[in-house]
């Protein structure tokens, strides 16, 4: 992209495989995100953001996802907290929090996969209990992304009635204990991994939404939304290019490359013109992001497949985006998303 400094894009590039292998904070990285002015881009002008919305914001997703997926990962996750706290209509927490995090002094985060995708056939993961004016948290957030490095996390829990509650909780409250990381597939520069809380005890005066059935009901950034896709779509783009640059010096790849751009770049037109809707449908937003899960997986393999042994190499980087597109079949991925994933990998040479 012209308006994104394509030198800081490129110190970003190389350090992705650094940031994809190593469970330790992306520095490097997250600070060129910063000069890049990555922490700015979804905050409002009025709490000294840049109130980037819409497809301006998705092309500067896809732009990062491109040059590392574990850094736009991390900044995804954080850009979720911004919007829930934005949603919440709670100036009090927004002046105190949102300024902070535009100047990069601060990190949020969230965890709410146990309300959406995560532990639904179960008990409850993380409860809360009416105490006063406050709720007493117990239970696993189970992944938190940049755990370790927050200040802020925007989490849920399940009320004894049985509602939900959404709250921003202090990570260095009583009670919080972030547990080590995850041993991912890919991605482990993420830190993401469990939160324990016990006992810990958030004021009303933090509580975000509910208690009420569904807290994250028609609220933006939600599970199979546009972001996900985007993330999806800007690695394919990153596979695509490689496959370019092998096709001009194997022209029998040519056909294969052209295919593979064409698809691209519909479904990043796709992408454009819903983020240009005020209000999306879920349907679409879902169809795409089923759609988008396929596309970044076959991409991302024909570039391995390309790319032949040296492709298999732990410092190539066809190897590290086959395995971050596997991630897009578990992250956020509702079961309408799921199935319809499902569908398409089962719908070639399963007749």
């Amino acid at each position: 992209m012209a308006s994104l400094s394509s030198e800081l894009l490129a110190d970003i590039a190389r350090h992705a495989r650094q940031a994809d292998e190593s469970p330790v904070w992306p520095g490097a990285s997250w600070a060129a995100l910063q000069k890049l002015g990555g922490v700015r881009w979804c905050i409002p002008q009025a709490y000294g953001g840049d109130g980037l919305s819409g497809a301006q914001l998705l092309e500067r997703y896809e732009a990062l996802a491109g040059a590392c997926l574990t850094t736009c990962f991390i900044l995804s996750q954080r850009d979720a907290a911004c919007r829930r706290l934005l949603d919440s209509g709670n100036e009090s927490l927004c002046t105190q929090i949102l300024p902070q995090l535009a100047t990069g002094k601060r990190f949020a985060t969230v965890g709410l996969a146990q309300l959406t995708t995560s532990h639904q056939h179960t008990a409850p993961s993380v409860t809360a209990r009416e105490d006063s004016d406050v709720f007493i948290i117990d239970g696993v957030i189970p992944w938190v992304t940049g755990a370790a490095r927050a200040d802020h996390i925007v989490m849920g829990a399940i009320t004894d009635a049985g509602k939900q509650i959404l709250g921003v909780m202090g990570a260095n409250l009583p009670g919080v204990i972030v547990e080590e990381p995850l041993k991912l597939m890919a991605m482990d520069g993420s830190l993401t991994g469990p939160v324990r809380c016990k006992g810990v005890r958030l004021p009303r005066s933090q509580i975000l939404a509910g208690p009420a059935d569904q807290v994250l009901a028609g609220k933006r950034g939600g599970t199979g939304g546009l972001e996900t896709s985007c993330l999806a779509i800007g690695l394919t783009g990153a596979a695509v290019r490689h496959l370019q640059q092998e096709a001009k010096e194997r022209t029998q790849l040519e056909g294969d490359a052209a295919r593979l751009e064409k698809a691209f770049r519909t479904m990043r037109q796709e992408l454009l013109d819903l983020a240009a809707n005020a209000t999306p449908s879920a349907d679409a937003a879902q169809h795409l992001r089923a759609r988008a899960n396929t596309l970044v997986l076959r991409a991302t393999q024909a570039t391995l497949a390309a790319s032949k042994g040296a492709g298999f190499v732990r410092d190539h980087p066809a190897q590290r985006w086959a395995r971050q597109a596997l991630f897009f079949l578990v992250w956020s991925c509702p079961w309408p998303v799921t199935a319809a994933t499902i569908a398409q990998l089962t719908s070639v040479g399963c007749d």
